[in-house]
């Protein structure tokens, strides 16, 4: 095409000028020129995660559905007991915000554990402060809201190899005081420092320890790489299987109003419809 015929296309001489992806988008069989580029044009989700800790981020964008994309802000961890004490956590969610964002998720499942129920919501009260207004998420109240959408009571808890006796004590009292039955909690072993733990010890250790009376399973700890095992699990004990990372993404999708599928990472996913989002009225969409 010359450049007579291409000011032509373009209406230069009628004084509307269509922009180039319009032209591309009209285009028949031309239409698909765009490649994906992670821009989140359904939702964007951020992720407050520990600033030497790669997996809540890496697990959100690998169970991100079309259109969604995750942006994680590191915040400095000192000490796993005070890591929800300002002002690292409050700067890093002012800074999030400003992209903006349609949830905020605290990818930190010990602050719940120690804090409890009560001091979720003050934390969430507090960084909803800096947050300008978008949503601050939980791992275990995402958790709550997800045995009760899948209609489950009895529970057991598995954490990771680096959670202390008394914080394992503590998850078990978090979800007592839910109204759940907590058949079984326990870490895995050995013991460690915080390391990368392979999906098939936390398959087996599952399949080993988990009783038939529990109802479903919960992974807690957003540093546990644990989405990969959720399907083969789910298929061979016959009942949901949950992880921290996973229900705080459902969480996060279910609160910004997205309903696309996530396949194979749990029937947990299939509770996200429009029924499960009735509440999400108002949510922002920049």
């Amino acid at each position: 095409m010359n450049r007579r015929n291409f000011l032509t296309v373009l209406s230069l001489g009628s004084g509307t000028l269509l922009s180039l992806p319009t032209i591309a988008r009209s285009a028949g069989p031309d239409r698909n020129v765009w490649q994906p580029d992670g821009s989140g044009l359904r939702a964007r989700i951020g992720v407050l995660t520990p600033h030497n800790d790669p997996v809540p981020e890496s697990e959100f964008w690998t169970m991100a559905p079309e259109g969604v994309s995750v942006h994680a802000a590191r915040v400095l961890l000192a000490d796993t007991r005070t890591f929800a004490n300002p002002p690292h956590p409050d700067d890093a969610t002012e800074l999030l915000a400003a992209l903006p964002l349609h949830a905020i998720v605290f990818a930190f499942t010990t602050s719940s554990y120690l804090m409890g129920a009560e001091g979720d919501q003050a934390l969430k009260v507090r960084l909803e402060k800096r947050s300008n207004a978008i949503p601050v998420l939980f791992p275990c109240t995402a958790a709550v809201a997800a045995f009760r959408a899948l209609g489950v009571r009895r529970i057991a808890l598995i954490h990771p190899p680096w959670f202390a006796d008394d914080v394992n004590q503590l998850g078990m009292a978090y979800f007592r005081g839910q109204g759940f039955d907590v058949t079984y909690a326990s870490q895995v072993h050995p013991p460690r420092k915080f390391t990368e733990v392979y999906p098939e010890e936390l398959y087996d250790w599952a399949r080993k320890h988990v009783p038939a009376g529990a109802e479903a399973v919960f992974y807690g700890g957003n540093g546990l790489r644990a989405i990969g095992v959720i399907s083969a699990l789910e298929e061979d004990l016959g009942r949901p299987v949950l992880t921290a990372n996973q229900v705080a993404f459902w969480y996060a999708l279910r609160q910004s109003g997205v309903g696309a599928p996530v396949n194979g990472y749990g029937r947990l996913f299939r509770k996200l419809n429009l029924e499960d989002r009735s509440s999400t009225n108002g949510i922002r969409r920049d």
